[in-house]
């Protein structure tokens, strides 16, 4: 099993909670931590662009990465969402082992 850290950010707590949701009832993530509003400033269409974001935290598996991303992709009203994996090497074993365990393998 390899676990990952997969970040994305979203515009309001309807579709954090929306995306949360479906990827932990459909085992494609053990964990979803929603963060505080953060400020985000990016550039976009050649503007700089500055909004306010729920951060998400998604724990999952790499065997899992696909699924998150289509779902994530399917529910979030971005063009072009962001979406970054980030893998775990190092953890709580026992926390490890719960993540493998409450995701699709």
């Amino acid at each position: 099993m390899e676990p990952l850290l997969i970040i994305t950010n979203c515009p309001d707590e309807e579709v954090a909670n929306a995306i949360a949701l479906a990827l932990v009832e459909e085992k494609l993530a053990a964990c979803v931590n929603l963060l505080p509003r953060v400020q985000s400033v990016y550039r976009w269409q050649g503007a700089v662009e500055s909004t306010s974001e729920i951060p998400l935290l998604i724990k999952s598996t790499a065997a899992c990465y696909a699924a998150v991303e289509n779902r994530i992709r399917q529910l979030h009203p971005y063009e072009i969402p962001e979406i970054v994996a980030l893998p775990i090497t190092h953890g709580l074993p026992a926390y490890l082992n719960w993540l493998g365990g409450e995701t699709l393998q």
